[in-house]
């Protein structure tokens, strides 16, 4: 019998290749590395002997990803920044007929995703969106909490990022992105557009992050989780950067104006990732190499207030490229079986059996 094979896109880079690992160690499919950067992917699929093999894609023209996706059972996506790439992928994946899965955070790809639903039913193919740590993790904790509850009404998500944890590109762009414009967020049983960097609260996290004043930012929770948790009035998700000296720049670059078009954020991306170590390392606070996401519902629960916090701590690219992993291989082997369509983790994992596999890599919930 063939081995599945699971192409991971953006499989050289930093996320991508966490997933890249997760896959080929596990021994269980053949990874297909598809990356812009062949002499990189051929490096990493070298590692990996018959289980990997390395193979060229543009993800900006569209015969060069239905070659690259030919013939697998499923692919995960890494490659963004997703505002930019993730429907365009998707819709050849749907077209492909291959089964995907991405690591989106950015909530205006996710609702250019979940368009896709029709289409993806007509085809018979599987979307499972935003598979990552925030969102991804983040969710199944949402949904963990909510589960403890008769009545789940309110959930708030924040998350910490740190510069010494990760200086991809497509990540800085990411962040850009996801402070200079008004961001969706569920109020009253509704979406508003509100404005990024304001609904700043003070958020405790575990040793070494602390206390931080996050703001309001543009991620895919608020748009996911009212559809597929019944029941909720409001969802939000705040973030922050560390070193705080770095949060400071970029609130400066945004009061500039420096960043309120798409040319000036990958102009200033470009610039600011290689200063990154040196930034880092010139901050008045020492940033810990560790990413966070801590997440607090509210409802009620036998007739009173309920209220359930939970955090995980861990390296970003663990955070972010062990669950994808895990849900391809959960997919291959129809321990997923949600249909035709497309999911978030809310809509179609259950968060017990998750964390119970991500416990055996390490990554684990603790209760606020």
């Amino acid at each position: 019998m063939a081995v599945p094979e699971v192409v991971v896109l953006g499989g050289a880079g930093h996320m991508g290749g966490r997933v890249v690992n997760e896959l080929a160690e596990s021994g269980e499919v053949r990874v297909r590395i598809a990356d812009f950067n062949l002499e990189k992917a051929r490096e990493m699929a070298s590692r990996y002997g018959e289980r990997a093999a390395a193979r060229f894609v543009d993800a900006n023209q569209r015969e060069s990803l239905l070659s690259a996706l030919q013939g697998a059972v499923a692919v995960v996506n890494c490659v963004g920044p997703f505002y930019r790439y993730a429907a365009k992928i998707a819709a050849v994946a749907i077209q492909a007929g291959v089964n995907y899965i991405d690591i989106c955070d950015d909530d205006d790809a996710t609702i250019a995703l979940l368009s896709f639903d029709q289409m993806a039913r007509k085809q018979g193919v599987t979307l499972l969106i935003g598979m990552g740590w925030t969102p991804g993790i983040s969710n199944l904790l949402a949904l963990y909490g909510a589960r403890q509850m008769d009545h789940p009404a309110e959930i708030e998500l924040t998350w910490v990022g740190s510069s010494a944890d990760s200086e991809g590109l497509a990540v800085i762009k990411h962040v850009v992105h996801a402070v200079t414009r008004n961001v969706p967020m569920y109020e009253n049983g509704e979406w508003r557009d509100v404005p990024a960097l304001s609904g700043v609260a003070e958020v405790a996290f575990p040793a070494p992050i602390g206390t931080v004043s996050a703001y309001f930012c543009g991620h895919p929770e608020p748009v996911t989780l009212p559809r597929f948790i019944s029941g909720l009035q409001r969802v939000v998700v705040r973030g922050y950067l560390l070193p705080a000296d770095l949060q400071q720049l970029i609130n400066t670059l945004i009061t500039l104006g420096l960043v309120d078009r798409e040319e000036k954020v990958d102009a200033l991306s470009g610039l600011l990732q290689p200063l990154l170590p040196f930034l880092t390392g010139f901050s008045t606070t020492q940033a810990p190499a560790v990413s966070a996401i801590r997440v607090d519902v509210r409802g009620t629960h036998h007739g009173g207030p309920a209220q359930k916090a939970y955090c995980i701590v861990d390296k970003m690219d663990r955070l972010t490229g062990i669950p994808p992993a895990e849900a391809a291989l959960m997919l291959v082997k129809e321990e997923i079986k949600p249909g035709a369509g497309v999911f978030a983790p809310e809509g179609c994992l259950d968060p017990e059996k998750f964390f119970a596999r991500l416990a055996l890599k390490n990554i684990k919930m603790q209760e606020m």
